[in-house]
């Protein structure tokens, strides 16, 4: 099983968000191609309502410890209640192109 299968399937399992968005960015990076070491998420979930962002961030990365313990090195988060899913359009914006990185490919 893949990364991106587990890492929605972990989410799924424990949060059970209306909308989940998981997107390997790893081409977009200088990592060996596969690296699968680049994600962004969009998760809407109604029991993100009266948590600040930092505790939201903190649910997901607890639940993906394994995954940066085994090569996921970068998470981009965009965690929201319905609301403000549709507030925001409905869609994760886009993400910035790479700043440089280890060169590795």
């Amino acid at each position: 099983m893949n990364r991106r299968t587990r890492i929605e399937n972990r989410i799924r399992e424990a949060i059970d968000p209306m909308h989940l968005d998981v997107v390997d960015e790893s081409y977009m990076h200088a990592v060996a191609p596969d690296a699968e070491s680049h994600f962004k998420l969009l998760v809407v979930s109604e029991g993100f309502a009266g948590q600040p962002l930092i505790e939201r961030h903190r649910t997901i990365n607890s639940l993906l410890a394994d995954e940066f313990e085994q090569g996921l090195h970068a998470l981009s988060q965009h965690t929201w209640t319905p609301e403000e899913w549709h507030e925001k359009g409905g869609a994760a914006p886009q993400s910035p192109p790479c700043q440089g990185g280890s060169g590795a490919a």
